[in-house]
């Protein structure tokens, strides 16, 4: 996206509106039209920016990754692998208010265009971390860790697993610990 902020402005309105209107209903049942009453902008104006409602969704959703990813690696020093970082419990509780449009894009088993953006941003992280630290089968470890974490936070989210937040934070970090400290030969 251009680093116009007028633009950023609009989408920024457009994200905001359409975090409402699922809200109050999911994603299959927001309408353009409502959703760019709701934004103050024309039709015109919403499909200057996005393709559709999904693309839209994605966009508004993408802050959810950055999250993630970013909740993963809130620890310095050596870790516990027994208390997970507070910013990854932080997470799990951050997603319940809008879980619904979560899950229309984040699908069982972690699919959909929100589990594909997770996983490569995700992976990408972690391979960069591992390499920068030296741990050998960076590649390998990362791409581990991201199937995991998306497949685990997509069944939670699916309610495939009964857990609170701090429980599936707990099982996560645990998870990923294990997967970072585990030799590979």
């Amino acid at each position: 996206m251009s680093g116009d902020p007028r633009a950023e402005r609009t989408r920024g309105r457009l994200r905001r509106a359409l975090l409402e209107e699922c809200g109050e209903r999911p994603l299959a049942e927001v309408s353009v039209a409502a959703l760019t009453r709701r934004a103050g902008v024309g039709r015109a104006t919403f499909y200057l920016h996005y393709p559709d409602l999904e693309a839209l969704a994605v966009d508004a959703c993408a802050e959810i990754v950055r999250e993630a990813v970013d909740a993963l690696h809130a620890w310095r020093g050596v870790p516990d692998p027994a208390a997970p970082p507070a910013a990854l419990t932080a997470f799990f509780t951050g997603i319940e208010p809008h879980a619904g449009l979560y899950r229309a894009l984040l699908w069982e088993g972690g699919a959909g265009p929100l589990g594909e953006l997770l996983h490569r941003e995700l992976r990408e992280r972690s391979r960069r971390e591992r390499e920068l630290a030296g741990a050998p089968h960076a590649e390998v470890v990362a791409s581990a860790v991201a199937a995991t974490f998306t497949g685990l936070l997509a069944d939670w989210l699916h309610a495939r697993m009964a857990a609170s937040p701090q429980e599936i934070a707990s099982h996560a970090w645990r998870l990923l610990f294990a997967l970072h400290t585990t030799p590979l030969s």
